[in-house]
This record gives C-alpha cells, sequence and structure tokens, in this order.
C-alpha cells in the first residue's frame, strides 16, 4: 500500500522513518529546509536514551508537487493547521483512500469527517515525544512509539485497517486498531492535554512532574479532571489513568518539555485552543467541574490574548454555555 504522511515532525517524522526502514511505500510532505534536507541528504533519527543516529533515504514531497494516488494517509499536523490540507487530500485521495489523523486534540477525526465526505477519517492517537532537531533530522526523547486508530462506528471497519496494523507492527510502531478508539483517545487526550497545560502554565519539564511538588500535583488533578469529563462524556476509563500517565512520564528525559510549550515560548502558533480552553467548553457542556482548567486557562488566556497582534490562536472563547 501507498502511504502519504502530511507531517514530518516529531510525530510524522519518526512514523515515516520507521515505515521507510521497514521498506514500506512510504512519502512525507514536509516543508522549506526540513524537506530539501530530506530530499538531498535522507532522514536522521537520534535517540536520547543512546548515540544511537540512523540517516535512511526517505521519499517527500511539498503538497505542490506530490502527484501520487495513495491508499492511506495519516495526518500529522498541528489542530491549527488542518485548514490548510483539506484542499490538498481532496486533489490526491482515492474514493477508498482511509485518512487517519493522529494529531493531540480529541475529536479531530470527528471533524475533519465533515470536511471530507465520501472518505473513511478514522479517530486516532499516538504516543510519542520528539521534535525537529534541524533541517533532515529527528530526536526522540523517549522509546515509547504507539499509534491508536479505529471507526467510530462498527459498520465503517473494513479490512483494510487490519493491513494498516501489521504494516505498523511490521514497522517497529506498536499499532493498536481499536474497537473503543473514541476512548482510547481520550486516554491520550488525559496525558497530553494536562501534562501540556500544567507545563506551560508552571514552565516546567518533565523532570518537575518527576517528583512530588506542586507540578506534580496540578498534573495528577487535571488529569482526574479530564477523567471526570470522560465519564460523563459515557467513556468511562477502566485504568488508573493517574498511574498509568506518571508511568509514561517516568520514562522521559527531565529536561523534556511539550510542543505546546515550545511553540507558546516561540512565539509561534499553538495547540493551546484545543488542548486547553477545549477542556472547559466541554465541561461545560457536560456539566463537570474543572477548577483545575479553569485556573490555568484563564491565566493562559491572558497571558496568550497579549501575542493576538502577531498570532492567531483560534476561538479563545471559554465562558460557560447558555443551557
Amino acid at each position: 500500500m501507498k502511504y502519504l504522511i502530511i507531517g514530518a515532525g516529531g510525530t510524522g517524522g519518526v512514523v515515516g522513518f520507521h515505515m521507510a526502514q521497514a521498506g514500506k511505500d512510504v512519502t512525507l510532505i514536509a516543508r522549506d529546509a526540513h524537506l530539501e534536507s530530506i530530499q538531498q541528504k535522507g532522514l536522521t533519527l537520534q535517540t536520547m536514551w543512546d548515540e544511537n543516529t540512523k540517516t535512511i533515504p526517505v521519499k517527500a514531497s511539498d503538497m505542490q508537487h506530490y502527484k501520487d494516488r495513495p491508499d492511506v494517509i495519516l495526518v500529522c499536523v498541528k489542530g491549527y493547521s488542518l485548514d490548510g490540507i483539506y484542499e490538498f487530500i481532496c486533489r490526491i485521495a482515492k474514493p477508498q483512500t482511509i485518512v487517519i489523523p493522529i494529531l493531540n486534540i480529541y475529536g479531530t477525526g470527528a471533524k475533519m469527517q465533515e470536511k471530507l465526505p465520501g472518505m473513511l477519517v478514522t479517530d486516532g492517537c499516538i504516543y510519542v515525544s520528539a521534535n525537529i532537531k534541524e533541517p533532515g533530522v529527528i530526536l526522540q526523547h523517549g522509546k515509547i512509539l504507539r499509534i491508536f486508530f479505529g471507526v467510530r462506528q462498527k459498520e465503517e471497519k473494513c479490512q483494510l485497517l487490519e493491513q494498516i496494523q501489521k504494516d505498523f507492527r511490521d514497522s517497529a510502531i506498536d499499532g493498536i486498531l481499536s474497537e473503543q478508539i473514541q476512548r482510547d483517545a481520550l486516554e491520550k487526550f488525559s496525558y497530553v492535554s494536562p501534562i501540556g497545560a500544567a507545563g506551560l502554565y508552571l514552565n516546567a519539564t518533565a523532570g518537575d512532574f518527576q517528583k512530588e511538588g506542586k507540578a506534580r500535583e496540578l498534573f495528577c488533578t487535571m488529569i482526574r479532571e479530564i477523567v471526570a469529563l470522560a465519564t460523563a462524556m459515557g467513556f468511562p476509563f477502566e485504568k488508573d489513568m493517574v498511574s498509568v500517565n506518571l508511568q509514561i512520564l517516568s520514562n522521559l528525559p527531565p529536561e523534556a518539555t511539550t510542543s505546546m510549550q515550545r511553540d507558546v515560548m516561540a512565539h509561534r502558533p499553538s495547540e493551546v485552543d484545543g488542548l486547553v480552553y477545549e477542556v472547559v467548553r466541554m465541561a461545560h457542556r457536560y456539566q463537570v467541574p474543572v477548577p483545575a482548567y479553569e485556573k490555568v486557562a484563564q491565566k493562559l488566556q491572558g497571558e496568550i490574548m497579549c501575542e493576538k497582534n502577531s498570532h492567531t490562536e483560534g476561538n479563545v472563547e471559554i465562558k460557560r454555555e447558555e443551557k
């Protein structure tokens, strides 16, 4: 099968590297110096847990020059970039093409499905910590590399999804075709949203959360608020998500930060709307108290509004909805 990965950063770059290394037909959509370096020198993956560095050839293109017809499209861009890829997907996709978003923001698949009628858009999420170190070089912070994906309606399930799972696993990626993808996506959200929100609120690194103290306490409190929200939404967790997420956190190097933190600190567009403000909106909708999220959202809203003249963060309105 032909795979297209839109986005060649810490998510798409790692996935594309492993799939290309396993001999899968995969192409990365990248841009600027990152694209030029991949095309000329190959893609390099470095890992923080050892000195292993490897460079391999990986097919790469920009959206303008990509002419193929992929069987599977993995969407690995940030949430604020989605509007810029729909026209491209419609141009290059076949009627049978499957689109798998593996973004940080919960509910992305359903929103994309509305924009791509006639195609199958699944839900999905990924566990990986990595970033672009320099053009053509991806730095992976932790060993975990796991993708959950699946359909929201059972009647949408098809045999091709099982082949995708096999291709992931052939590529040293822990691919899981989920029967409960909305719950599994919320489980991932219960980590990435609290760690991003608390990290940005306290300007904290993984090391701050790995030890007892204010940062760890806030992180755990926000996880519990997501747990309560998931239950109200009808997707109760079957695990102790505080323990699960603390275990994930323990595998990261102390200096690690989230992509949202790095984006905000660099005055770039960020996913703060989908990872923080959206939680407050959802909590109001389902009438779930989230005082920690309210506190964090109010502070971040005030700080980021100062940057609104140069960066648009989307709808940051978090007032309580009318019942």
